[in-house]
Parts: C-alpha cells; sequence; structure tokens
C-alpha cells in the first residue's frame, strides 16, 4: 500500500465518512496508448492518490494468459488485474467478464471501501463481436440508512447497439433502483453524440456530473487531444459538490482516455431535496 493510500485508510478509520468520492477509468487493458508499454503499476499508483471511495473500471483483465518472456517483458501479475488494482485499499470488488478469447477475458469491475450486498452482470450485447455488459453492484452506505446502487458500463461502438443498450440500460434502473435509493452510473459510454440523456434524464431523472456543475460534458478520448466525451458520470439522490477530468501529467502516459473523479455529499436529505 502506498503512503497516500496509507493515510487516507487511516482517516477513513478514525473520522465520519461525509462525502463519497468516485472514479471512473477505462484502462486500456493496462496498456499506454500505443500498446507500447505496459503501465498497471503506475495506473494503480494514480488510481490510489485520488482518494477514491468507489472506483469504476472499464476494459479490466480478469484473465490474461502470458508468455514467459511477455512476464519478465511487461512485469505482468500473476492474479486478475481487478485484484492487482484493488491491492489493500478496496477491499471489496465486484467483476464482470464483456469479452472472452483463447488467452483470457477482460470487462468491468468496481472497486469499494464498502461491501457489496449483491451484485450481477446484465449481458447486452448486440452483436457476437461486440461483447458489452453492465455490472450492477448494491453497496451499504456508510452512516446512512440506505443502499447505494453503483452501475459501471462500457457501450458499444455502433450507434445501432448503444441505442438498444440504453434502451436496455434504461429499463433495468427503472426495474431493479427504487427511485428513493441513490445511484451512481458511471463509465465508456461511447456517446460522442451525447444521445444518452434521452434515455436517462426524462423519466428517470439522472443528471450527469459535469454538465450539472461546468455546464458541459468532459471530454476524455483521446487523452493527448481529448475531442470525444465517451466517460460520464451520472447520478441521482445524491449532491454533487465537485468534478475532475485526469488527463494531464502522468495521467497522459498512461490509457487513450482520461479519468473522470467525483466528489458527492454523504448526506440523504440533501440527496432527497434533489430530487424533490
Amino acid at each position: 500500500m502506498t503512503a497516500t493510500a496509507n493515510a487516507r485508510a487511516m482517516q477513513t478509520a478514525t473520522a465520519p465518512q461525509r462525502e463519497l468520492r468516485v472514479l471512473t477509468y477505462n484502462i486500456h487493458k493496462g496498456y499506454c496508448t500505443g500498446n507500447r508499454r505496459f503501465v498497471l503499476d503506475a495506473i494503480r499508483e494514480r488510481i490510489q492518490e485520488t482518494g477514491a471511495d468507489i472506483v469504476f473500471l472499464q476494459e479490466v483483465h480478469g484473465t490474461a494468459v502470458k508468455s514467459a518472456a511477455k512476464r519478465r517483458r511487461f512485469s505482468y501479475p500473476d492474479q486478475p488485474h481487478f485484484e492487482y488494482l484493488a491491492d489493500q485499499v478496496w477491499p471489496h470488488y465486484a467483476y464482470a467478464r464483456n469479452a472472452i478469447y483463447r488467452k483470457g477475458d477482460h470487462g468491468n469491475a468496481i472497486l469499494s471501501n464498502y461491501p457489496f450486498l449483491d451484485w450481477e452482470n446484465i449481458d447486452v450485447s448486440i452483436f457476437p463481436r461486440s461483447s458489452r455488459s453492465i455490472l450492477h453492484g448494491v453497496i451499504q452506505l456508510p452512516h446512512l440508512n440506505t443502499r447505494l446502487h453503483t452501475l459501471c458500463v462500457h457501450l458499444g461502438l455502433l450507434e445501432q447497439e448503444r441505442r438498444e443498450q440504453l434502451q436496455t440500460l434504461a429499463q433495468r434502473i427503472e426495474d431493479h433502483v427504487p427511485h428513493h435509493e441513490p445511484m451512481i452510473l458511471a463509465g465508456d459510454f461511447n456517446d460522442w453524440r451525447r444521445r444518452a440523456e434521452q434515455h436517462l434524464q426524462s423519466s428517470l431523472e439522472m443528471r450527469e456530473l459535469f454538465v450539472t456543475l461546468q455546464g458541459r460534458h468532459a471530454r476524455t478520448f483521446p487523452v493527448w487531444a481529448p475531442l470525444f466525451p465517451v466517460d460520464r458520470i451520472y447520478f441521482r439522490g445524491l449532491t454533487p459538490l465537485a468534478c475532475e477530468r485526469l488527463g494531464k501529467g502522468h495521467w497522459r502516459d498512461l490509457s487513450d482516455h482520461a479519468a473522470l473523479l467525483g466528489r458527492f455529499a454523504l448526506d440523504g436529505s440533501l440527496g432527497q431535496q434533489e430530487l424533490d
């Protein structure tokens, strides 16, 4: 555990948790842009430094079978990559495979400081060669008599498949997330045309964090010259406090996506006022 992570863990253990920090990040299977270097070590350091309580990950390996030569060259961990990233900082995690192939699999993961009451993976694949899913985890929030619903998504590249996937996502929320329970929906939506809002805002009353606080979606791809607002953090029943795009400095040398960091108030009454 890093010194930063250790200090945060000690602070969490001694002080009531009044805020919730969340991070979403497409980690590009642990490789830098162009796949020149395997940078999972650096990714782990960066996400630990954010102090996030809940981390939404996309394109993270569960199983990755590599030759001995590649393991020596790239320093691949022996354990699943989501476990390696969780380290000793996030004791609870859920992983859902999207793509399964001869030498491994990758998908979505949620790392959490707080235990999961339940989690489920919902397959939303439309085409055989484009495996996609929604990972829905339910977490008990500290100091609140309520559950937090966390949904991690990675939607398809084609508008036809995204349209159907967004319909499935909206129906999942309508059927399985009680309106009085807070929710965070985050991930890589591949939605550069900004069509997700029509599925999430009107009937589901969800809002996007950066649009709420800064007036527009954060541009996250490609990280070296971000043009497309494909990564998002949507929420309901929580009070937004701050948001930040992480794509400069050391972050620029990692995945081809920028990460998004958000802060919310852990106050049930404030969150409910947002909905009233």
